[in-house]
């Protein structure tokens, strides 16, 4: 691309590509596209956004197009890579002069030079960091800041580099760069203050983003720049200066008050510096033990006592909290259980750790905790009566803790609590008992105290265990408490109900459930939604505990029940409905086909929450998980729900359809449940599985319950799905087999043994086209055990069940390996003999010995010779599956079934799904299940006899080896 002829060019394109016509811009769009790769492209857009005389935006889309085309095309692998000589001209024009007018484009100029360092700094760009150091020394106060940008998002990705050998570079630079970025920051910090102090805030504010720059650059050198930073004293001496400089940087706030124009980044220049301690702390955490004491001190200090009046701000306090925490529960800070084997260090910190937090000082920061910063705020309560539910619902999982202050605080009452409970049990328990009996309504001052005890008691409910009588706490005082009714009181009644869902795991006695679930349902209809709310959550911990009994909460399952439901419907934010189902959910599970009678109006409401949450996919999860637990408990009645149901799972299952995102894993486990549920096939449920050949295809983490799905549908109607669908499941399972691990393609083979299983004859019609590979795999001694007793599964089935069809297999199979059919037969039964280990199931085991057997009676001379090992094989099966009578003293088959039985059924044990029945009743009809193995052999040898005469079978029978002959007379004793 000619440079001065292309420019007019490029510069047309890209000021057409601003524009907000579309018949304008996409052409441009194209033409900026087909362009990317063209030689000379990047020179014209550097051109072209050096020119500050040109369009803003069209200079922004320049900047752009150079970053994006940094990624695809600047690395030499690249295809279409830009030439060593181009990149040459590029480096040096990009840093020729730092003096871009618009903020926005200098931060995007210095990210792209960023992105080229990362490639090329300092091999082929050795000139990079010294002519930013010498532009950030410049008189020029535009050009110093916009090459101090540079240079900090320069250094923040060089030291994101991971490799060994990068982190050498980057410590080799940072040796070398580190004293001038120190002077450079303490220049800048001395200007800002002495500005501030002297009311020139333009200045101030200037001087202050110059100090935030270069803090930022001393961050990254400081944590990645030295591998061992305790032995630098510049590093060290930096890091006691953050002490200093904090403490001038927060009385600063103090003096200019919360209007002035540098606040803003006031603030964010004193989180900065907290940064830096608390990024140093977690990379370096031996280097930071001399830093422990001061660390405490200033943190404590700043949050613990007056010292921090009218300085502090939220997001400090924050990060001052998670200094202390870090500090507490850094196991490198943590002696070994054995003193000898601790380090030094480890004792060390220890030591210091142990100095500080003394009794005093533990009980001042617990009392602070509990007293001040659990207290709810106006903010809180006024956000309670205007919006109740986001209130109810408040995230305060994951990593809240680390930028929210009420998560903050209550980690960090946790981690100081479980370090240091011996001293801070009493102190709580005192704070406790100071607040016994009901507190006056009008009070608010100890009903928010109250309040802030409670929840700490909720939190330490663990450490507490042994000093807290919570069944008689729960008995003598909360259960008064949640009777005052007054609204005032709904702080307390909200409270209470959390309280006791945070011990109900603990420590709650099993016969006080009755009276807390009196307690549930009184409170599911308080006229305060947040306290039904939080009643409903502690409703799922009970019911969710190890201890739950079904038959003590069956009496209030209905009004409970029916409460809920209530309160699903009267909820209207997506995540307080999505909670509630969570709720209703886990009742549902635990109560299972108890459920049934009062489902009738959640079942009438679903379609319509469905429909109203169809731009809200995790809502619909959550239907879904729903729906699950509600087909399990329906059962066989689930039938009356498919209307609905069934294009549910369509839409959640069907790959084209964008929701399947987030609905399929859902959607694909309640498809599996509905038919393990169904009492029959239905035209519809039969039509879903068209979704099926598409998931396959996708061959996910999801196969397993599509593979599941398939073995349902067969159980559940054999003739009508195979039919319909084998032929376009066989494509699907010739297409996995090629590329799958030997764990699934055993789940594929699975799939086809179940539908010979079901039906013998119909089911090797169809799978026909997989049985040859099976065949091979036996002939051949398949070397993976699993996969091995697989494929004798499968043959098992067609020899005993589909004897023409085995026959018609083995002449396919003959001519394809060119051997006689008989010698092809002996190979397989000599390979089914030798690796009948590799079978552990009892049931293939018999499977296997009946199939031999049924080669019997046979004059077949090939069968005569293998006779040996089918004995062989029968025996080891009779060993399997015959069991003795002690009081008869005869063998007996214990894998006979003779009719059906409905099984008695304890409390905890699930009733069985429609399909377990289904696996039942094919049992009895299946030869495994149906057929004596003794009897059967006793038959085939007998027949054998007739046919050979007593002396051609005597001689056949010597072949055998006489001690398996001994076992076998007497197992067949008394036939």
């Amino acid at each position: 691309m000619n440079i001065d002829g292309a420019s007019s060019v490029v510069l047309q394109a890209l000021t057409h590509a601003t524009s907000q016509d579309t018949a304008v811009l996409k052409p441009a769009e194209e033409q900026l596209r087909q362009w990317e790769t063209q030689p000379g492209f990047y020179s014209v857009l550097l051109n072209i956004f050096n020119n500050h005389m040109l369009d803003v935006n069209v200079r922004w889309l320049a900047v752009l197009y150079f970053k994006n085309g940094i990624d695809r095309y600047w690395r030499r692998v690249a295809p279409h890579a830009l030439s060593e000589e181009e990149k040459t001209s590029l480096r040096a024009g990009l840093i020729t002069n730092f003096n871009e007018p618009i903020n926005q484009i200098a931060t995007q100029i210095a990210v792209l030079i960023a992105k080229v360092a990362r490639l090329d700094c300092p091999r082929q760009w050795p000139e990079l960091i010294p002519i930013l150091l010498e532009s950030v020394k410049g008189q020029d106060g535009l050009q110093q800041h916009r090459a101090l940008l540079t240079f900090y998002h320069v250094t923040k990705t060089l030291a994101s580099k991971r490799l060994a050998q990068d982190r050498r570079l980057f410590q080799d630079l940072a040796s070398g760069i580190y004293s001038f970025a120190c002077s450079l920051w303490s220049h800048h910090t001395d200007c800002f203050l002495q500005q501030i102090y002297t009311r020139d805030e333009a200045a101030a504010l200037s001087s202050l983003e110059r100090t935030l720059l270069s803090l930022k650059v001393l961050r990254k050198l400081t944590v990645h720049g030295f591998q061992e930073p305790q032995q630098n004293m510049e590093v060290m001496g930096f890091l006691n200066a953050v002490f200093e400089r904090l403490k001038q940087f927060l009385e600063c706030c103090r003096q200019v008050g919360p209007d002035s124009t540098c606040r803003e980044k006031l603030e964010k220049t004193i989180i900065l510096y907290t940064k830096v301690l608390l990024d140093f702390l977690e990379y370096h955490p031996c280097a930071f033990i001399p830093l422990i004491q001061r660390s405490l001190e200033f943190a404590v200090s700043y949050v613990f006592t007056p010292a921090g009046e009218g300085v502090t701000f939220e997001r400090f306090i924050v990060q001052c909290m998670n200094l202390i925490k870090m500090i507490v529960k850094n196991d490198a800070y943590k002696p070994a259980k054995n003193i000898d084997d601790s380090k030094p260090e480890s004792l060390e910190a220890h030591k210091i750790k142990t100095a500080f937090f003394t009794h005093p000082t533990l009980t001042e920061i617990g009392r602070r905790l509990v007293s001040h910063y659990f207290l709810l705020t106006e903010e809180e309560l006024a956000m309670w009566e205007e919006d109740p539910e986001s209130f109810a619902v408040e995230e305060t999982g994951g990593d809240s803790w680390k930028y929210s202050l009420r998560p903050c605080t209550e980690v960090l009452f946790l981690d100081i609590f479980h370090n240091y409970s011996q001293t801070l049990t009493p102190v709580l328990l005192d704070m406790v008992q100071n607040l016994q009996g009901p507190t006056n309504v009008e009070d608010s001052v100890q009903l928010l105290m109250k309040d802030a005890v409670y929840n700490a008691v909720g939190l330490a409910a663990y450490e507490l265990f042994d000093n807290v009588d919570f069944d008689q706490w729960f008995k003598n005082q909360l259960l008064g408490e949640l009777q005052v009714s007054h609204h005032r009181y709904k702080l307390i009644r909200r409270r209470v109900i959390w309280l006791i869902g945070q011990w109900i795991s603990v420590k709650f006695k099993s016969d006080l459930r009755p009276l807390l679930y009196e307690v549930i349902l009184s409170l599911m209809q308080d006229p305060d939604l947040v306290v039904r709310i939080e009643t409903a959550t502690t409703l799922k911990l009970t019911v969710d505990d190890f201890e739950f009994r079904t038959e003590q909460f069956l009496p209030y399952l209905e009004s409970i029940f029916g409460l809920l439901f209530q309160l699903l419907q009267q909820v209207t934010e997506c995540d307080t409905k999505m909670q509630v189902l969570h709720v209703i959910s886990c009742v549902i599970e635990r109560v299972n086909i108890q459920i049934r009678p009062y489902v009738g109006c959640l079942v009438q409401y679903l379609p319509l929450l469905w429909k109203q949450s169809e731009e809200h996919n995790m809502l619909r999860c959550a239907i879904l998980t729903t729906l699950i637990h509600l087909v399990q408990g329906l059962g066989a009645e689930s039938k009356n729900l498919y209307p609905f149901l069934l294009p549910v799972i369509q839409l959640s299952t069907d790959v084209s359809q964008p929701p399947h995102v987030y609905l399929l894993e859902d959607g694909l486990e309640l498809w599996l449940v509905t038919l393990e549920n169904s009492p029959a096939i239905t035209p519809e449920l039969l039509r879903i599985f068209q979704n099926m050949s598409a998931l396959m295809e996708m061959s996910s983490e999801n196969l397993r319950t599509c593979f599941q799905i398939v073995n349902a549908y067969i159980y559940l109607s054999a003739t009508e799905f195979l039919q319909n669908y084998a032929e376009s499941l066989c494509r699907s399972f010739c297409d996995l087999l090629k590329d799958i691990t030997n764990e699934g393609q055993v789940q594929v083979l699975k799939v086809v043994e179940i539908a010979l299983k079901v039906s013998p004859i119909l089911g090797a019609h169809m799978f026909q086209p997989l049985l040859p590979a099976v065949f091979r795999g036996i002939v051949d001694g398949e070397r993976y055990p699993v996969v091995m007793s697989t494929y004798l599964g499968i043959m098992g089935r067609v020899l005993l069940q589909n004897s023409s069809f085995f026959s018609s297999l083995l002449t396919q199979m003959a001519s394809e390996c060119s051997q006689k059919m008989d010698q092809l037969l002996g190979n397989v039964i000599e390979m089914w003999v030798d690796r009948m280990d590799n079978i552990t199931q009892p049931e293939r085991r018999k499977l296997s010995s009946l199939a031999l057997l049924s080669l019997l009676p046979s004059d077949n001379s090939v069968i005569q010779d293998k006779f040996c090992g089918i004995i062989n094989i029968c025996v080891e099966a009779l060993h399997d599956v015959m069991t003795e009578d002690p009081e008869t003293g005869t063998f007996k088959d214990c894998m006979l079934m003779s009719h059906f039985e409905e099984p008695k059924l304890s409390d905890d044990e699930e009733p069985p799904t429609e399909q377990d029945k289904r696996k039942k009743l094919l049992a009895l009809e299946d030869p495994v299940h149906s057929v004596s193995l003794q009897q059967f052999v006793y038959d085939k040898l007998k027949a054998q006899q007739a046919l050979m005469g007593d002396q051609g079978f005597g001689v056949l029978m010597e072949t055998v080896d006489t001690e398996l002959v001994r076992q076998l007379q007497e197992f067949l004793q008394g036939l």
